[in-house]
């Protein structure tokens, strides 16, 4: 049985077409267990009838009902409903360049056996921009930070009520997960929309120099103060201000901060006045403070001073039913910024089955740059990205491959002058590694036929 929890086709009508009426059957009743509305029919008039009494919104047509009369069917289908989403079924083994039916845009292809769930999600995914029907949470998120899995929408359930409050927040999360983006989302949901959103990253400031950069300095205050300047604290009046990788502040540097919280004011240096602050803080970090706190690293009274209310933003990889959401939304925006005409190619199942294997260690940003790298370099006239596309831009955090890591290079090294052939054989061998030798799964991975690559191998 079809896993059903997560993807929700409720509201959304699929037809299929397929010559096999066990196999269309049994798919209906899988996505049926989703919520969809599902038809099937065996051909393309039993389609065209079923299509003239009910609106579609995705259409899984089999690789054998292509015919004049299928394509102009699905040609019509589209004329009529331009949103409508549009999938080849293939048989297993079939080389997906010889199936892609002339003139026509595949959202997809799926080799039988179809895998329900992640179709469901791909379904949710193209569907949803047509439904009315949307998580009043992820409709207020939505603008700042895309996801559609439950652990995210549990870990961002109490957001909403924590932009409402004036008390401060830490973020907890890795590297990349998104934790100033939702420190934004929580400023800009938050009584204090309209003041200024000030951050400072608590690692990237010598430690020298961060102090004047929180408090501010007064005139002569020390050697090049030609003018008093005023800090983030004080920039940030009326505000939000973030204080990004906590974690990396000296102990000397705590004691300071515990002491303007507690006091909501602070003295510039060189200055013995205190000046009264009125901006709410927000801090983040991606380190484990409670263990800090342990070590002799990080102040417990400041600990508890700034976890009042808590947010912890899981990893990517914990969250997997997010990442082809993300990839899909990174890619269209990318082809976008760059002026590429639409229709957008679409990401192949193959490559989400690669991007949701991928360990992803920089997170969502790490996500959003190898997408964005796959976009720019897009062969000219593809309309799938195929793992073939996405392979060569990998960053090493997210390869498997031990070769790749002990390298210490980025991606794949193609040879500037390498031939089409030379090219299919480094592909090839580094897919190989990245699936440690399983011919199978690097033939997925490749966009192509387990046939097709064992000819390539032989030649």
């Amino acid at each position: 049985m079809a896993e059903t929890k997560g993807a929700d086709l409720e509201g959304i009508t699929i037809l299929i077409m397929d010559p096999d009426r066990d196999f269309a059957e049994n798919l209906r009743q899988e996505l049926s267990r989703f919520g969809a509305t599902v038809y099937s029919a065996g051909n393309t008039r039993e389609a065209a009838d079923i299509f003239g009494r009910f609106e579609t919104n995705a259409l899984l047509a089999s690789v054998e009902t292509m015919d004049e009369h299928s394509e102009e069917f699905i040609i019509k289908y589209k004329n009529t409903n331009p949103d409508g989403l549009f999938f080849l079924v293939i048989e297993p083994d079939t080389t997906v360049t010889a199936t892609d039916p002339s003139g026509l845009v595949v959202e997809d292809y799926l080799q039988k056996p179809i895998d329900t769930t992640r179709l469901a999600y791909m379904l949710e995914s193209g569907a949803s921009r047509a439904l009315a029907k949307v998580d009043p949470l992820v409709e207020k998120a939505r603008p700042y930070f895309q996801f559609r899995s439950e652990s995210m929408r549990r870990a961002l359930f109490d957001m909403p009520r924590i932009a409402a409050s004036n008390q401060t927040v830490l973020i907890s999360g890795e590297t990349g997960s998104g934790k100033e983006i939702i420190s934004r989302a929580i400023h800009v949901m938050s009584p204090r929309k309209d003041g200024p959103f000030v951050a400072l990253n608590c690692g990237a400031v010598p430690e020298g120099l961060i102090e004047g950069e929180l408090f501010g300095h007064e005139k002569g205050a020390f050697t090049g103060a030609i003018n008093l300047r005023k800090g983030k604290f004080e920039t940030a009046t009326g505000g939000t201000l973030l204080l990004d990788e906590i974690g990396e502040m000296s102990l000397h540097l705590q004691v300071r901060l515990l002491r303007v919280l507690e006091e909501n004011q602070l003295y510039r240096i060189g200055s013995e006045k205190p000046v009264p602050i009125d901006a709410r803080v927000i801090a983040s970090t991606n380190r484990d403070l409670r263990q800090a706190v342990k070590d002799g690293l990080f102040r417990e009274d400041l600990y508890y001073r700034l976890n009042i209310l808590y947010l912890h933003l899981p990893p990517l990889r914990e969250r997997i039913e997010d990442i082809s959401f993300l990839a899909v939304h990174f890619m269209n925006r990318a082809l976008d910024e760059i002026g590429h005409e639409r229709p957008f190619p679409k990401l192949s199942s193959a490559a989400i089955e690669m991007l949701e294997s991928l360990k992803w260690q920089g997170n969502v940003r790490e996500l959003r740059n190898v997408i964005t790298r796959v976009a720019v370099f897009l062969p000219a006239g593809a309309r799938q990205v195929l793992p073939m596309h996405v392979l060569p831009h990998l960053e090493t955090s997210a390869e498997t491959s031990s070769e790749t890591r002990s390298s210490g290079k980025r991606g794949i090294m193609i040879p500037e002058n390498a031939t089409l052939s030379e090219a299919e054989s480094i592909l090839i061998k580094h897919a190989l590694s990245v699936t440690g030798g399983n011919r199978t799964k690097a033939a997925k991975l490749l966009g192509i036929g387990l046939r097709t690559l064992r000819r390539r191998l032989n030649e």
